[in-house]
Parts: C-alpha cells; sequence; structure tokens
C-alpha cells in the first residue's frame, strides 16, 4: 500500500499530476487545495498519498497535508460518497471552511460544491459533525509570473468546467476573478482559480 510520495512533478494539471520516482510516472488525483501549493513541473513533490483498492482498478489520491487527507478519508466514509466526489469536495471549498461549514451545518454552503446535492450534503453533516479531524495548517500557493488576462482567464475556465462547473458560470466567475485581481503581480493561475471559486460560493 502506498502511503507516500516524493518526487518530481513530470505533469500537472488542476485535478491530477503525474510524479516521477526514480523514473517511474505515478498518476496521482488531487484536490484543489493541494494543487494550489504545487510548484511547476520539474519541481520536487512531496504527498501524502490514499491508495484506493478496487476490483477494476488502482487509483492513487495525493495530498499536501494531515488535514485534507483526514477530511478525504472521512467523506469516503461517508454513504453514497466515493473518492470522486470527496475529491470534488476538497475542490470546491477550502478545507477548514469545510469544517466550519459541517460544525455549523451550512447545508446550503455544501450544496453549492458541483455534485453534491442536498441529500448529500445532510449526510455529510450528520455523519462528519462529530468525527473532523483537529489538525493542520494547509501549504500556501505557489507564485509565479502571471500570464496575460486572456489566457488566464481561458485557463481558469477550463479548469472550473473540468471540476463540474457549467461553462456559463465558470466563464461569469472567471471574468469576475481577473476583474478583482486586476494586474495584480501576484495573480498567478492558481490565485486566479481560487477567487473564481469564491465567486462561484456567494
Amino acid at each position: 500500500m502506498i502511503a507516500h510520495l516524493r518526487g518530481t512533478i513530470h505533469e500537472k494539471y488542476p485535478n491530477r499530476i503525474v510524479v516521477d520516482v526514480s523514473g517511474v510516472g505515478y498518476d496521482v488525483f488531487v484536490p484543489l487545495s493541494t494543487f494550489y501549493g504545487l510548484g511547476e513541473p520539474g519541481t520536487d513533490v512531496a504527498l501524502r498519498i490514499h491508495t484506493h483498492v478496487r476490483e477494476d482498478a488502482l487509483a492513487l489520491y495525493g495530498f499536501a497535508t494531515m488535514l485534507e487527507q483526514g477530511l478525504f478519508e472521512r467523506l469516503i466514509g461517508v454513504s453514497g460518497i466515493g473518492p470522486k466526489l470527496a475529491l470534488a469536495v476538497l475542490s470546491g471549498i477550502e478545507p477548514t471552511d469545510l469544517m466550519h461549514a459541517i460544525e455549523r451545518a451550512d447545508v446550503a454552503r455544501l450544496t453549492a460544491i458541483p455534485g453534491v446535492g442536498k441529500k448529500t450534503s445532510e449526510r455529510i453533516v450528520l455523519e462528519l459533525k462529530d468525527r473532523l479531524p483537529r489538525a493542520a495548517a494547509i501549504a500556501p500557493a505557489a507564485g509565479g509570473a502571471p500570464p496575460p488576462p486572456s489566457a488566464l482567464r481561458d485557463d481558469v475556465v477550463s479548469a472550473l468546467v473540468n471540476l463540474g462547473y457549467h461553462r456559463p458560470l465558470a466563464e461569469k466567475a472567471a471574468d469576475a476573478a481577473v476583474k478583482t485581481l486586476g494586474s495584480s503581480p501576484d495573480a498567478g493561475f492558481e490565485r486566479a482559480l481560487r477567487q473564481a471559486l469564491r465567486e462561484l460560493a456567494k
């Protein structure tokens, strides 16, 4: 059972990365909360790993912090939630915000996440309210030179669509995020995507 990977980022996408470990590429699914803190391809990375085994597949899920992994493993223990939906939950809301939403029984906030209906939100609150992890800091987003606004907007729209948001909503959120960040020197893809998710949560 794989529990930890340390290597080099070979490829990087908003929902998965390929980690090169001594010449072997491991395909690892990651939530946006982890993606924000990753460097560019060619940089070193160390991830906590949840190995999910099914009859027809073996999938690796990677996390930057113990908190993210703990939330993921509690989410997949909820009736009706598999790894794909658990990853979508962590990609649609910051880990600390998820914990607060569960503690406050904020079903409306959870239902705003793509793929999470009201019944699923209610189950999450009911089953996890007294089982939340008690850890830890989340790695900060990696920096980098900002891309042109048009390219940045298109990249954010593409990432949001891949995460399950409808294109018109994704475009509206991306436009609002790019406008909010303006010409900020820190307006890289990760920050713009984070801002777009904030817009969608309003």
